[in-house]
């Protein structure tokens, strides 16, 4: 494992100006890393969920006018791709570093998805942190601390993703860039397992992984 942990310069990446420039920069400086988290941490979600997991580092191959405002590396039981189905995330906005379980909208499950986390919300309430976050816009880089969510709002998260086409469900973490950069490599790493084990129970709810 050759992960030497996120720098200011990273996250600095999202100020470049232009698509070319700012991809350039994300090609050199983030992906590598992305790569290597890929590579670690595809076997241990693997032996966590019992499936084989395949991991897809964000290329932004469509742009071709807007620069990317974030990036990602995901994780899912299928090689070809992942935005179809329930997935894990590690990644990067300008402002954080984010752990995401999520469903975007592109799942064509997210009915059937959205009646079985409904009938755990009790479960799933109880047993996500007060520090996690969780959102129903995967563009959009601001969250709900969990603290600051009722069983009420939860519940019509998951309501309106059995109703809604283009409704989307994220569970997760994030850490500010300030603190992020100060992390050692290990201790990073430490904190996504962390994250994941807490977020493994989303996954095997939804019967995805």
């Amino acid at each position: 494992m050759n992960f030497t942990g996120f720098s200011n310069d990273d996250f600095d990446v999202f100020s470049i100006d232009g698509l070319e420039a700012r991809m350039e920069a994300l090609k050199e400086r983030i992906r590598p890393k992305l790569e290597s988290l890929g590579h670690y941490y595809a076997p241990i979600l693997a032996t966590l969920t019992g499936d084989e997991i395949f991991a897809h580092v964000a290329k932004h191959a469509r742009r071709t006018k807007n620069p990317p405002i974030d990036t990602w590396v995901a994780f899912a039981n299928n090689h070809r791709g992942y935005k179809m189905l329930p997935h894990f995330q590690i990644g990067l906005w300008g402002t954080h570093l984010f752990i995401w379980f999520a469903v975007i909208y592109e799942s064509p499950n997210k009915q059937e998805i959205g009646k079985r986390l409904e009938s755990q919300i009790d479960q799933i309430y109880s047993e996500i942190p007060d520090d996690f976050v969780w959102s129903t816009d995967h563009t959009n880089p601001r969250a709900i601390p969990q603290s600051q969510l009722s069983k009420t709002e939860l519940l019509s998260f998951f309501k309106n993703l059995q109703t809604t086409k283009k409704a989307e469900i994220l569970c997760g973490y994030q850490i500010d860039r300030n603190i992020a950069v100060k992390m050692e490599p290990s201790v990073l790493l430490k904190k996504i397992d962390h994250v994941f084990n807490i977020l493994i129970p989303l996954a095997k709810i939804t019967n995805s992984l």
